[in-house]
């Protein structure tokens, strides 16, 4: 049942003349020392603030003793209620609730000034109101505190901050009166030398819980907070998954909002500092545990971060194997810093996409590009890829053939084309030049085929002065298949990888992630990618695919490929079915043969020719065949134009050179034997202890689940545990009016 008291009166219980210690000054007496403080919205964060008293039944909360502030349950205002977040627990005094709490009374002594906020804490928590330490003073010698007073939440005069006085801010203050004052003795015990009970306001029990400073997150709670926050998952349903787990909004000592709050603010907590000081303090605790870890980074002359780059020692061991081919991508924009990221992406054994490394810029020059490729190629012992895919950006084809010269460089076939609409959407022949612009990119075999192909379509649309098309035009070595389809690419062709991996981001980061957040959402993806790659080695040896052909290939393919590659192999292998012999010519050693496919073209049948070029020898694996498709030299895959030859030749086998080791399941592969552990990189030393206790704990909970008996056997202990911690037996704890030491009463 709510009690309220509405009384407007108060009358102090004066301390009988013979105390041995009398406060020198009356709180009332003097400004200087009647301390008004602001509201929270007016703290400036990352200060210590309010008082936290309370955090619920059973429960710690937290209170300042030397920042004297004041709280307000007005919740509405969420830049106040932003800067609190749900309770310190850095620096500040822990203060246990219990219902069995009596009513302050004169005379009642107490040990340290720690009780009497335990004391008025779980008293206001019992009545319904909210309290904070409203003054104190300091002895100038020994530091200890004199005296302090401890006064209802309301207290105060209410003043208005709202720059409209047609639309004030609501207040909370009503100058309530209700409050205790505490005094220090020579016997060095802390005794009430007033008590004011008397409110002038109503209160209520059961919305004592929505006063600040009865509003605690423990430490299990925020412990299960930041873990739902690395994982991605939405605060709405992590709140609601605790009140499920608690039985009820009533059972919290939180609100959905403190929830947000606490996530944010330790946030801003872990990335509070400078850019460069955050960034490197965060790598050098990754460095600790990962001893490869590379990292590098420029500042401008404000000394303000300005380029990034990192990476962690599994992928660059990964690098070795895959770096022969990336992609390089800074269409992803990360957060209000506008630093573009710029991740470089290769692909593992299995075609997943792969991190290689991952740069922050701050501009897109040919000087920072310069600088991250050179760091890029430092970070992996010198070694540049022999092929690298990137959007047209000039600057960046710039520095890459400053650092890159060897390399092949091509632009993203899936950034250009998809263009097209924008260009040409307005022509009243859009459909028709969209149709033939697309055939003579993807359909020419040959560069002579494009080349007649192009003339032809820009000639029958008049389009000889199309400024977009005629820059392409010059570029053309750079982008159209058939000039670039003798390079391996690793079946790339775009730069889509580098935007998978940025798609990725989004589960984790939006516009307000800070800096240094960021980077630890990167290890998110390492992390993630890891576990996709080990999930597909299990699955490569543990799971095999049935045969659906007569043909030896299969089988020896099943056997040596992992299953994402094996899968592409057999959609050549069934291709095989489509495609017939023409003819056979013979000339300079070579057997040309004529491949004829049956091909798909806007929902009609087609005959498509092929040529492949095959030189016989006395041993299978000395024999050599191309084919003018290029998809072995494009993708490191035998295409159906090839398999129809080997088949007609009687060769059964695929020769081992044309199976590449980088697809192969059967190769020990060094960056799978990296382990690095990435949710060290960014759980605390506390969080780590944490987790520990808990691990230990649920082993034992679920061993004495079972039994009533063994349950209360681990409760019993559990309490002697938490006694011996806080330095006190259970059995020894008392209460008395003259000495009330609050404790746990679990």
């Amino acid at each position: 049942m709510d009690q309220y008291s509405s009384s407007f009166t108060s009358s102090p219980h004066e301390l009988d003349e013979s105390s041995s210690f009398t406060s020198p000054l009356d709180d009332d007496d003097s400004e200087s020392h009647n301390m008004e403080f602001e509201e929270t919205q007016n703290m400036e964060y990352g200060k210590s603030q309010n008082i936290k008293i309370g955090e619920g039944m059973n429960e710690k909360c937290h209170i300042d003793l030397e920042k004297e502030t004041d709280y307000n349950v007005n919740d509405d205002d969420e830049e106040e209620v932003s800067k609190d977040g749900g309770g310190q627990e850095n620096n500040n005094v822990g203060v246990r609730h219990d219902e069995r709490v009596e009513e302050p009374k004169i005379g009642m002594t107490f040990d340290t000034i720690e009780d009497v906020a335990n004391f008025y804490a779980n008293y206001g928590k019992k009545m319904g109101f909210g309290v904070f330490k409203r003054s104190s003073e300091k002895d100038a010698i020994d530091d200890i505190t004199k005296y302090a007073t401890f006064a209802c939440s309301r207290a105060q005069k209410s003043v208005s901050k709202s720059r409209n006085s047609l639309n004030p801010r609501p207040t909370t203050k009503t100058n309530c009166g209700a409050k205790v004052r505490v005094v220090l003795g020579a016997d060095k015990k802390y005794r009430l030398s007033k008590v004011y009970l008397e409110h002038n306001h109503p209160f209520s029990p059961s919305k004592g819980r929505f006063y600040r400073c009865h509003r605690v997150i423990n430490r299990h709670v925020k412990r299960q907070l930041e873990i739902h926050q690395r994982a991605g998952v939405r605060m709405n349903k992590s709140f609601n998954t605790l009140v499920v787990e608690n039985g009820g909004y009533e059972n919290l000592t939180f609100t959905e909002k403190d929830c947000r709050n606490y996530i944010n603010k330790v946030k801003r907590l872990k990335f509070g500092e400078g850019d460069a000081e955050a960034v490197q303090g965060y790598f050098l605790k990754v460095r600790s545990v990962d001893r490869e870890f590379f990292y590098a980074w420029e500042l401008d002359e404000e000394n303000r971060l300005k380029s990034l780059f990192w990476a962690d020692s599994r992928y660059r061991a990964a690098y070795e194997e895959f770096g022969d081919v990336v992609t390089f991508d800074t269409t992803y924009l990360t957060n209000e810093y506008d630093m573009p990221m710029a991740p470089f992406v290769g692909v593992n054994h299995h075609g997943q996409s792969i991190l290689c490394g991952c740069g922050l810029i701050s501009n897109e020059d040919v000087r920072t590009f310069t600088w991250l490729f050179r760091t890029f190629l430092s970070c992996m012992s010198g070694r540049a890829p022999n092929a690298i895919i990137t959007d047209q950006d000039q600057a960046m084809k710039n520095a890459i053939e400053i650092v890159f010269p060897q390399a092949y460089h091509r632009w993203c076939l899936w950034h250009i084309m998809k263009k097209i609409p924008d260009k040409f959407r307005k022509h009243k022949k859009y459909k028709s030049i969209k149709y033939h612009l697309k055939k003579a990119v993807y359909d020419s075999l040959t560069t002579g085929e494009f080349e007649v192909a192009w003339k032809t379509m820009i000639g029958r649309y008049k389009l000889e002065k199309n400024r977009w098309l005629n820059p392409l035009y010059e570029e053309r070595r750079r982008w159209v298949p058939c000039f670039v389809k003798d390079i391996f690419w690793a079946g790339m062709s775009t730069t889509q990888r580098s935007e998978s991996i940025n798609s990725f981001f989004d589960k984790y980061v939006n516009k307000k992630t800070t800096l240094k957040q960021f980077v630890e959402q990167y290890e998110n993806a390492l992390r993630d990618r890891a576990e996709k790659e080990n999930i597909e080695d299990f699955n490569s040896y543990n799971s095999l695919y049935p045969p659906i052909t007569r043909y030896a290939m299969e089988k020896q393919m099943k056997d040596v490929l992992t299953n994402g590659k094996f899968k592409e192999f057999r959609v050549e292998l069934t291709g095989k079915m489509y495609c017939g012999i023409g003819f056979i010519k013979s000339h300079d050693g070579y057997l040309e043969y004529e491949v004829i496919e049956d091909v798909m073209d806007n929902e009609r049948l087609l005959k498509k020719h092929f040529l492949v070029w095959f030189k016989r020898s006395d041993s299978i694996e000395e024999c050599d065949i191309k084919c003018i498709c290029r998809l072995f030299e494009f993708r490191g895959m035998l295409c159906r134009h090839v398999l129809t030859v080997l088949t007609n030749e009687n060769i059964y086998l695929v020769p081992k050179k044309y199976i590449l080791q980088r697809w192969r399941k059967d190769v020990k592969r060094r960056h799978t034997k990296v382990k690095v552990n990435y949710s060290d990189w960014v759980v605390s030393d506390v969080g780590r202890r944490y987790d520990k206790m808990c691990y230990a704990f649920s082993k034992v909970a679920d061993l004495a689940s079972d039994l009533d008996e063994k349950c209360n056997i681990v409760l019993n202990r559990v309490k002697e545990l938490k006694s011996e911690i806080l330095g006190e037996k259970a059995s020894n704890a008392t209460s008395t009016m003259h000495t009330p030491h609050i404790t746990d009463s679990n």
